[in-house]
């Protein structure tokens, strides 16, 4: 089981903490930007084709929900049972930057602001 550490690379692009998730601290996943399956994912696939380290650079939408790749449906009902807020996730980078959002995810040891 690896352990739990602060890295601005386990930052996904929706601004879950992967360094704080369950699969990836078992080695079951290698974290959203190293997850060559995670090709469903039109956030991924959104923010590696504008080469941006996250949806808290995009300039197209200051608020991600506005975002119709970032809030859908789906993100809904899992945001509404894992009690995440993802775009808080995505406020907190703007305001503190990649590693001390991961820094503060790694201390609180969870992948997403709660709700």
């Amino acid at each position: 089981m690896r352990e739990m550490i602060s890295h601005p690379d386990l930052v996904a692009f929706c601004g879950l903490y992967c360094g704080a998730c369950r699969s990836y601290l078992k080695e079951r996943c290698p974290g959203c930007h190293d997850n060559q399956k995670a090709t469903w994912c039109k956030v991924r696939l959104c923010c590696m084709e504008k080469g941006y380290s996250s949806c808290a650079v995009c300039k197209e939408f200051t608020n991600p929900m506005d975002c119709r790749l970032y809030n859908h449906f789906i993100s809904k009902i899992f945001g509404m049972i894992f009690r995440s807020d993802r775009a808080a996730c995505i406020a907190q980078i703007k305001k503190i930057g990649l590693q001390a959002h991961a820094d503060d995810m790694a201390k609180q040891k969870r992948q997403s602001i709660r709700r």
